[in-house]
């Protein structure tokens, strides 16, 4: 399953860049603000912070919500309280677009996450002009060699990175090359079945100075509670905020 996301996001990319090339997104970053810093504003705090999803479908579930405006529904999150915005932008699994990137982006004033499959600079590139302050790198996939790589074109361009991991390996990996910001992705993504213990198992291992990131599994505040108990500083809640009612379910969440 994974491998095939990836392929298809690659593949999506270099269709786009028959129109749109590498000189063209920097040419167009090079007239943009600087990103906003993530790492601020998810720094850790009295309460946990949140960074809310728009997530239309997944391969494991299929359609999800309907949400016509991605710029309406990334309003509705920062108006509820959430700290950044995920925006899952990948095309066949999780019916996303870069035009959702743009939509938000000219909605709210917090950042903003490009949630993908991504791989090449070129999507990185492309994730910045669209307004993203930072990326998803997943280790499952990249080796550490690529994901240093990825690592620090992102930084280069200002850029914040959220490192996905599901492993002790891949969290001593996160730790060595100095991840600011790191998630323990509670979804195996094989199978996608979820296990809200595997944060619990690990969350340890994460180096002290990182803003530690729990992701998935959320469906209700106790959740949140036991991924806080554990010592997360944020969490990436999607699913329950799209099927739910975020005005809500944030204000909830982020007391926590």
């Amino acid at each position: 399953m994974l491998e095939g996301l990836f392929q298809q996001s690659i593949e999506a990319s270099e269709r786009r860049q028959r129109h749109i090339s590498e000189s063209n997104l920097v040419d167009k970053i090079t007239g943009m603000t600087a990103p906003l810093d993530v790492y601020q504003h998810l720094a850790s705090a009295k309460h946990i912070k949140l960074i809310a999803e728009i997530k239309r479908a997944s391969p494991s579930k299929g359609h999800l919500a309907v949400i016509p405006d991605a710029g309406l529904q990334a309003k509705l999150y920062e108006d509820s309280g959430a700290h950044a915005i995920s925006i899952l932008t990948e095309e066949s699994g999780f019916a996303g677009s870069l035009d959702d990137l743009y939509a938000a982006r000219r909605a709210v004033a917090i950042p903003l996450l490009r949630k993908d499959f991504i791989s090449t600079e070129y999507q990185i590139l492309e994730a910045r002009a669209a307004g993203a302050d930072f990326v998803l790198l997943i280790l499952a996939w990249l080796s550490p060699q690529r994901y240093a790589e990825l690592l620090k074109f992102a930084e280069e361009l200002g850029m914040g990175v959220l490192t996905e991991t599901h492993s002790l390996s891949e969290i001593e990996t996160a730790n060595r090359f100095g991840a600011r910001l790191i998630g323990i992705n509670t979804r195996n993504l094989d199978t996608f079945a979820t296990d809200i213990g595997l944060f619990e198992t690990m969350a340890s291992a994460l180096s002290a100075g990182a803003i530690k990131v729990a992701e998935s599994s959320v469906k209700s505040v106790d959740d949140v509670k036991r991924y806080r108990e554990a010592g997360a500083d944020v969490v990436l809640v999607g699913e329950a905020l799209v099927i739910g009612k975020p005005d809500a379910l944030i204000p909830q969440f982020t007391s926590v």
